[in-house]
């Protein structure tokens, strides 16, 4: 799996290369962000400008590590594509997750 990381701040922005996020992909997805987790990372920007297909599996991957992080951080996923948008709206995931149209809308969110 292609994962740029980026820090902005006390955010680290991680940019999924891939067109795909499904279960073939969504261990190796959940394993890049719990990794930096572990390494103390609490404010994570996902950002999904490349992927035009995610499935259940992907949005699992997502859920568990929002879940690994508690209240002690965030998750903010920017840049979603009009499909992906859709799984989202229609797990109501729209309601757990903080959406944005761009990374720096999502940076300024978790900073705040």
């Amino acid at each position: 799996m292609n994962v740029r990381e980026q820090e902005r701040g006390n955010v680290l922005v991680l940019s999924i290369d891939e067109k795909r996020l499904d279960a073939h992909k969504a261990p190796r997805l959940r394993e890049e962000i719990i990794s930096r987790i572990d390494q103390g990372r609490h404010l994570i920007v996902i950002d999904l400008a490349a992927t035009e297909f995610m499935d259940s599996s992907g949005l699992g991957a997502l859920v568990s590590c929002l879940k690994r992080l508690g209240p002690q951080g965030g998750i903010a996923v920017a840049s979603i594509g009009s499909s992906v948008s859709r799984l989202f709206s229609l797990t109501r995931m729209n309601r757990v997750f903080s959406l944005h149209d761009s990374v720096d809308e999502a940076v300024a969110q978790l900073e705040s």
